[in-house]
């Protein structure tokens, strides 16, 4: 039951994600996979087989990667949450510490293997 709950949660972040940048979807819709696994197996291939959700799962699960244009999306949220935090008016220590720690989840995401999801043509 917990497993179930973790995934609802992390699935329900996940969607609201896809409307609002400031949450991260890719990483919650994989904890719903991963929580699915174990609470709900049936839930767990509804998420795999879903359109938008399925392909980040499939790219994460098969190979460790995520697609370019996730990539991206992600370095600049986390490039405008930093500037916004500068706005703001954040203290410059808190800055220092918060531009650390984006520089970090930055290279790991550049870092992993990019998802190629053009279309194969057919010979």
């Amino acid at each position: 039951m917990l497993w179930l709950l973790i995934g609802i949660i992390a699935l329900g972040c996940g969607a609201i994600g896809v409307l609002l940048p400031i949450l991260p979807t890719t990483p919650l819709v994989i904890l719903a996979a991963f929580a699915f696994a174990k609470g709900s197996p049936q839930l767990r291939r509804w998420l795999v087989e879903h359109r938008i959700f399925g392909p980040m799962i499939a790219d994460w699960e098969g190979y460790g990667a995520i697609a370019r244009q996730d990539k991206i999306f992600a370095c600049c949220i986390m490039a405008a949450s930093l500037f916004c935090s500068f706005l703001v008016g954040v203290r410059p220590s808190v800055l220092i510490v918060q531009a650390l720690i984006l520089c970090a989840a930055a290279t790991y995401v550049l870092t992993r293997p990019t998802a190629d999801r053009t279309p194969q043509k057919q010979a």
